[in-house]
């Protein structure tokens, strides 16, 4: 019970820090979801149902449905034709980054390889959705964006690997090369083994049943919403890395959902909107839980006590390492070579996520007090990577007017849009009565009804004192249709101008074939 309250008041901490975003636009929602989870922390009414930080649980339910979907986003043979640089960012990268920091720290901090170890295997991974909440608004290089997505993706297991060979190194007092490379390969090779097989299974199997009269849209959706999480728990269960696992299932995915999206358009139509919901929401839970937990961290009486600042210097310095190394291998081995790319790839390494999850799976595994002192490190990192992004890029990189100005001339596009349907539906021959329902509902396109004049349609339909007979009815339907049909007629001749983006275009032409579905659909049917 106490789960499911600490999941809702999460889920409407989500919900509200999202609309109120919707009144600053240029703010992301990200720090709005930090904010409420920080709020919702230092609240003493909201704090007490919310219990401490479950790792297997965030991992399992958060993390791994947010990898698979990113991975289903992501085509295969993008990351065939970047194999190369995935390995070189995801591993070589992250190897280099964690042994030249590890060789730092012990020498600037009164500490050991093994816990300086831990501490730059934490901060290795890096998050694409942090990455976009920080960009948010201006023009980022599309080569650079997917270079560090493909990277986030991959690289968290190689963070995990570091991570276990600290641990190993600082339980028994020796550090094995060999061995920790072998389990870095075998955690690796073996998560997308695992990951690969039991994607092509489940393929199979939905494959045969589209093609079988036993087919359940719903029992179906269900399954794959479940795969990530299947998957993740039997890799981590024969001590494969799930992360890889699950990201590579979703990129299997991808390929079959692009050749077998028409056997099937209303489960694969419900399939993509949950996965497009799901994803949303399991970003803002994401952030709002890391708002949690640097609210609890900051009033922590280890934190309040502590007068020694030296974890905040080790925060700085490990962030700046991790900077620093990323400069100089993007400038040789990343994009055009250039210092400007290399920036851009270096600050877009935003740390988040599975830094956050990976820091607290050590509770039990340091004393209190080093536990403690890693828990600051990597807020520091955190907290500076996305700052420090934020504020640079916003200072450096030019604004996006296109994706700016895209809401208002959208706006511009479905007015006149609608006002062709509108034209449309007054040359034909209606009753007065659907002529007025018609009428209502297109302008219902352009939200241009007042609330007024909804409560006044819902009071009649509800006392049923605007019946129309069957007749009037499909006259109703027929007037609509003709009204959609002018619409998408307007579309394709703007469309033919090419003065507007076609993304745009398919935007709002989307718009019109959904909503002439819900006319057309006998499942899905108002009218």
């Amino acid at each position: 019970m106490s789960m499911f309250i600490a999941l809702f008041v999460v889920l409407v901490a989500v919900a509200v820090s999202e609309l109120i975003a919707r009144l600053l636009p240029r703010i992301s929602s990200t720090y709005f979801n930090l904010l409420f989870g920080i709020i919702l922390a230092a609240w003493p009414m909201t704090s007490r149902y919310i219990p401490e930080f479950d790792n297997e649980f965030f991992m399992i339910v958060i993390l791994a449905p947010l990898l698979f979907f990113e991975g289903q986003r992501t085509q295969i043979l993008q990351v065939q034709q970047r194999l190369k640089q995935i390995i070189g960012t995801a591993g070589i990268l992250a190897i280099i980054s964690a042994v030249v920091i590890t060789m730092i720290l012990p020498n600037l901090f009164n500490m050991t390889f093994p816990l300086a170890l831990i501490m730059v295997a934490i901060s290795t991974p890096t998050d694409a959705t942090a990455l976009e909440s920080v960009i948010g608004g201006r023009a980022f290089p599309r080569s650079s964006h997917e270079q560090l997505t493909l990277e986030s993706l991959f690289n968290d297991a190689t963070g995990l690997v570091l991570l276990q060979a600290g641990i190993i190194w600082w339980q028994t007092g020796h550090f094995n090369f060999l061995q920790n490379a072998g389990t870095l390969l075998y955690a690796a090779g073996g998560g997308a083994l695992i990951g690969f097989m039991i994607a092509l299974l489940f393929m199979v199997i939905r494959q045969w049943l589209l093609r079988t009269s036993i087919n359940a849209i719903y029992a179906q959706n269900l399954v794959y919403l479940l795969t990530p999480i299947i998957i993740y728990i039997l890799a981590e269960a024969i001590g494969v890395s799930g992360i890889i696992a699950v990201v590579i299932a979703g990129l299997v995915n991808n390929s079959e959902a692009n050749r077998s999206r028409f056997s099937s358009p209303r489960q694969m139509h419900l399939g993509l909107n949950l996965v497009n919901f799901l994803t949303s929401i399991l970003n803002g839970m994401v952030f709002v839980i890391l708002g949690l937990n640097l609210e609890r961290i900051f009033t922590s009486q280890y934190f309040i006590h502590n007068n020694n600042w030296q974890w905040l210097m080790i925060g700085v310095t490990v962030y700046l390492g991790l900077l620093v190394c990323r400069l100089l291998y993007a400038k040789y081995k990343v994009g055009d070579h250039s210092w400007r790319s290399a920036g851009l790839f270096s600050l877009g390494g935003v740390h988040a996520t599975v830094t956050l999850a990976m820091t607290f799976s050590l509770r039990g595994t340091l004393a209190t007090n080093l536990y403690n002192q890693v828990i600051l490190v990597e807020v520091v990192v955190i907290i500076l990577s996305m700052v420090t992004a934020t504020v640079v890029l916003n200072l450096k990189l030019p604004v996006d007017f296109d994706a700016r100005n895209r809401p208002s001339r959208q706006r511009e596009i479905r007015d006149e849009m609608v006002k062709s349907g509108i034209e449309r539906v007054k040359k034909m021959d209606l009753d007065p009565a659907v002529r007025a329902l018609v009428m209502y509902d297109l302008q219902d396109q352009i939200r241009s009804n007042t609330l007024r004049s909804f409560f006044k349609q819902w009071h009649g339909v509800s006392q049923h004192q605007e019946k129309i007979n069957v007749l009037q009815s499909v006259d109703q339907r027929r007037a609509l249709m003709h009204a959609f049909n002018e619409e998408r007629r307007y579309l394709h001749s703007l469309a033919l101008t090419h003065q507007i983006p076609s993304d745009e275009i398919y935007d709002l032409y989307s718009e019109v074939l959904l909503a002439e579905s819900l006319v057309l659909d006998p499942k899905s049917r108002l009218i």
